[in-house]
């Protein structure tokens, strides 16, 4: 790549801070960075793979910052990861041999649902920090979560942190500020998982993906003590705005 006028790597600093921001509350934050690396001309698969290793560092921050705020326990979600881990693998090794047309097309829609759900959904109070109980049911819905969103994650990729919160709540009947902790988490292991992969296959621009990984770590920061502190009357209507924007975006990409 050629070198980067200063005033360009500014921008693109900016566009990572406020989507590492936007990614610790909500998810999608690979909306505003991944369009802003292909505008400076890098191929679409480096785009990608460095986009992976910047949002590494936002995902591991912002789960980082749940943890440490007793927010995500890494041992009552152990099959998630398992599965998540399982599934990106799987999803980030086949996404050369199959068709994304059909996912590109539908993926609007069902963000715009997530949405909705999120607006109607009764929410538990924010004080209501409870996990469920542990059962064989629980555990096969976390099998079947992580596959999923981790097979997706690995595929394609966009709102994969918006699925995870608005599927917690909906099959774990978790508060929205729970809901977030796992959802970073997880999206920190199917990130880091295909950054493994694109790492070995040299689809990474490391100086780019490092420099704005730095941006989007501080701005994740941010965003997930300001989730913490300001809770679900702060998380909902930055999540049901940025799913919102994610949905038109990508239907406006896919169908016109």
């Amino acid at each position: 790549m050629e070198f980067l006028e200063p005033s360009t790597l500014i921008i693109l600093g900016l566009v990572a801070f406020i989507a590492g921001f936007i990614d610790a509350v909500a998810g999608g934050g690979g909306m505003l960075t991944v369009p802003a690396l292909l505008s400076i001309g890098l191929p679409p698969h480096i785009a990608l793979g460095t986009n992976k290793l910047a949002a590494s560092f936002a995902s591991s921050t912002a789960a980082l910052t749940y943890f440490k705020k007793k927010l995500f326990d890494p041992h009552f979600w152990k099959a998630s990861f398992v599965a998540t881990l399982f599934g990106a693998t799987c999803g980030t090794l086949l996404v050369n041999y199959i068709s994304t047309e059909w996912l590109e097309k539908g993926l609007p829609l069902i963000i715009l649902a997530a949405a909705i759900y999120t607006i109607w959904h009764p929410q538990p109070k924010a004080d209501q920090n409870q996990l469920p109980d542990i059962t064989p049911k629980l555990k096969t819905q976390q099998i079947i979560q992580g596959l999923s969103l981790g097979f997706y994650d690995g595929v394609a990729g966009p709102g994969t942190g918006a699925f995870w919160t608005v599927s917690s709540m909906a099959m774990y009947r978790l508060n929205i500020l729970l809901a977030s902790g796992l959802a970073k988490a997880m999206n920190f292991t199917s990130n880091f998982t295909s950054l493994v992969t694109f790492a070995i296959l040299g689809h990474i621009n490391w100086a780019l993906g490092l420099t704005m990984g730095v941006c989007l770590m501080v701005g994740a920061f941010i965003g997930a003590h300001s989730a913490i502190r300001f809770g679900s009357k702060f998380i909902r209507p930055v999540f049901v705005t940025v799913v919102c924007i994610l949905a038109v975006k990508l239907a406006l990409d896919a169908w016109f």
